[in-house]
């Protein structure tokens, strides 16, 4: 698809998932690397493939199924989005977060982001959970933001804050629910860097330097257009791996995606717990 990205197109792609679901989405979820079987929860599914939907990309990468699935997850209608879509795929960034807005057209209210990331602290594991606070969008800063050229009001304000861009009631939500279940929740910063390569030493020096707590290679697109159009948006990421120096021994950098997707697939169930906790949590609507 086009890099260009307009009201018709977000509207005729609404239509159509409009008429394959069976509900209207009050929660849009978007899954991260190794984390996509979180949709097995999902009762009543209705799956549909990106390829399926009007003016969607594809999904490229390993560990990214590329479809929606709508349904209910602990009594709230859901539209699950099982692999995202990322920068370094070579799509712009309104591109990516096209899915976004048709979430949003349908009805969706909030956003929940997951990921998987590498860890900057020396006291994080792989397999933790860390609810983000806040993110540094370094591909945003650089020029590379969703909301760049001709703004369109019917989506949003030409200057959306972004204090906070992670709402603090949801986050409360999660904080209850993780006391609940015994679960330890980090809470911190996530970076997303431009990937696809890994980061560097010196790299990893200047996110640990400038306030980062977890990298990725997404998420903060999405959070972006997601307050741009009133959302309210809660971020969880999984850590799956910590940098060398903390490890203490060399790293495979072919085998590094492979263990990420083995990392997110070992912590499914919990993470899913987790989500479905938070879901239940949530007032009624209206």
């Amino acid at each position: 698809m086009s890099s260009a990205v307009n009201y018709e197109m977000v509207a005729h792609a609404a239509a159509y998932l409009a008429g394959r679901l069976r509900t209207r989405p009050r929660v849009a979820m978007i899954l991260g690397s190794g984390l996509s079987h979180l949709t097995d929860q999902v009762a009543d599914p209705v799956v549909v493939p990106y390829a399926d939907v009007p003016h969607m990309a594809a999904s490229t990468v390993a560990g990214h199924a590329g479809r929606f699935v709508g349904g209910s997850l602990n009594g709230q209608p859901v539209l699950v989005m099982q692999g995202r879509l990322h920068f370094y795929e070579g799509y712009a960034a309104a591109t990516i977060t096209f899915p976004v807005r048709v979430m949003r057209h349908l009805g969706a209210e909030i956003l929940i982001v997951t990921n998987a990331a590498g860890g900057l602290r020396p006291d994080f594991a792989a397999g933790d959970l860390m609810a983000i606070t806040d993110h540094l969008y370094l591909a945003g800063l650089a020029g590379h933001n969703p909301l760049r050229g001709p703004n369109d009001e019917r989506w949003g304000p030409r200057f959306p804050d972004m204090t906070p861009a992670y709402d603090p009631a949801l986050l409360d939500l999660l904080r209850q629910e993780a006391r609940s279940q015994g679960v330890p929740l980090w809470e911190g910063t996530y970076a997303m860097v431009a990937g696809p390569s890994y980061e560097t030493p010196a790299e990893i020096r200047f996110l640990r330097t400038v306030g980062a707590d977890a990298v990725g290679m997404s998420t903060a697109p999405e959070v972006v257009v997601a307050r741009h159009a009133g959302m309210r948006v809660l971020g969880l990421s999984l850590i799956t791996n910590v940098p060398q120096d903390f490890l203490g021994e060399d790293e495979d950098p072919e085998a590094m995606h492979k263990q990420v997707l083995a990392v997110g697939e070992h912590a499914v169930p919990a993470l899913a717990r987790l989500l479905m906790g938070v879901l239940g949590r949530l007032p009624p609507q209206g």
